[in-house]
């Protein structure tokens, strides 16, 4: 197994632990206090996250000898924020993360319960994650109506970045709002010294809450955003580059890593697609046999990442909350384009998606039941009554 690790594994893997950390810890972090994290308990779950995508990883990667890429649930994360704080707090939440973990692993090795999540319409689980992406994509535009001078720096820098990169876009925003903050922030006196204690890695134990209203507010929505929109890409991405390995014991080992993390304040992590892609291409190694190293080089980059949490949160505290949301929205911009076109790109499906859509995006609760859950309900008795009365378009 040393023998096929290499140097350009070594430097790939690290590219990808920085991407897939850069790019969207943001989103994580503003997921996690939505729904009523504080700043210790969002730095504990982004360090969870972060240890165990990063140990399962590894794991996976080094049993399969398949380049396995692990990542956080975006999109999960995106739901959390458009969710609220449900009855029970950040507690009940914890336990709809374990509840949800649970659900992966059942998915990964009970048939019916993945082919029942497979069987919901595309463009339905599209236009869902859809809604729940537009208010995060607000967040730049409002970046800049709060401060021009703070909000435009970090825009341009994505903008520009991306448009020679698109895989750099973020992390040049992030740059810039390191910058910003640098010069543009007046920073409290001792908040170094604060950041430097932070270094020290803390755990926060939550201990987990369970009620119907987390279930159906957070559990339910966040199994299918993260089946629908992290697992089942990230075997495709591994098909398409000829790995076949089998789908189940991969959702499952992924569930048990995200019910580990569920209880110092992880929402779940699950199966990567872009840098699956990274790690599972030509630039990672030519040999495809020695091409997982990048996965498990990434898994230990993940893990030192994850150990510098508590600085990083620390750090991003220092901002006007929408600075940071700005970065996040930006993250999010080509996952809300992607599945924008995918909802409603089927004429015989797009009325239904649009209602699926709009109910999502309200943000509107029912019950104590987040807009997700009913957008996808109200969806999906649309396309039923479409079908029932035999229309075509």
């Amino acid at each position: 197994m040393l023998r096929d690790f290499s140097l350009q594994s070594l430097f790939m893997g690290l590219l990808i632990a920085f991407v897939g950390f850069a790019s969207s810890f943001a989103v994580v972090l503003h997921g996690l206090t939505g729904v009523g994290a504080s700043e210790a308990q969002a730095a504990s779950g982004l360090m969870a996250l972060s240890v165990s995508m990063g140990v399962c990883a590894i794991v996976l990667s080094t049993v399969t000898r398949l380049p396995v890429s692990i990542a956080w649930s975006t999109p999960g994360a995106a739901l959390l924020a458009s969710a609220g704080i449900v009855e029970g707090g950040f507690n009940a939440a914890v336990g709809a993360f374990l509840v949800c973990g649970l659900l992966v692993v059942i998915a990964g090795l009970w048939k019916p319960l993945g082919r029942l999540v497979s069987a919901i319409p595309a463009p339905l689980a599209n236009a869902m994650l859809a809604g729940v992406l537009l208010s995060l994509c607000f967040a730049p535009v409002k970046a800049i109506a709060f401060n021009p001078l703070l909000g435009l720096p970090i825009l341009i820098a994505w903008a520009v970045v991306g448009s020679v990169n698109k895989l750099f876009a973020v992390p040049a925003a992030l740059v810039a709002f390191v910058l910003v903050i640098a010069f543009g922030v007046e920073i409290p006196e001792g908040a170094f010294a604060t950041i430097s204690s932070a270094l020290v890695p803390t755990v926060e134990f939550v201990a987990p809450q369970f009620n119907v209203a987390a279930m159906v507010s957070v559990a339910l929505p966040l199994f299918i955003v993260t089946m629908a929109s992290q697992n089942i890409p990230g075997i495709a991405v591994l098909k398409v580059n000829d790995y076949h390995p089998a789908p189940g014991p991969l959702f499952a080992t992924t569930g048990v890593f995200s019910m580990l993390s569920a209880p110092f304040g992880g929402h779940a992590v699950n199966l990567a697609a872009i840098t699956a892609a990274m790690c599972a291409g030509s630039d990672s190694h030519p040999d495809r046999g020695r091409r997982y190293w990048s996965a498990i080089n990434a898994g230990g980059f993940y893990i030192l990442f994850g150990l510098l949490a508590g600085a990083v949160t620390t750090f991003v505290s220092l901002a006007p909350s929408i600075l940071i949301e700005a970065v996040a929205g930006l993250a999010l911009v080509g996952a809300f384009a992607s599945s924008a076109v995918a909802a409603f790109t089927e004429a015989k499906t797009r009325e239904a998606a649009a209602i699926t859509f709009l109910v999502t995006a309200s943000g509107v609760s029912f019950g104590g039941v987040s807009g997700a859950f009913w957008g996808l309900i109200a969806g999906g008795a649309m396309l039923a009554l479409a079908r029932f009365t035999g229309k075509k378009a």
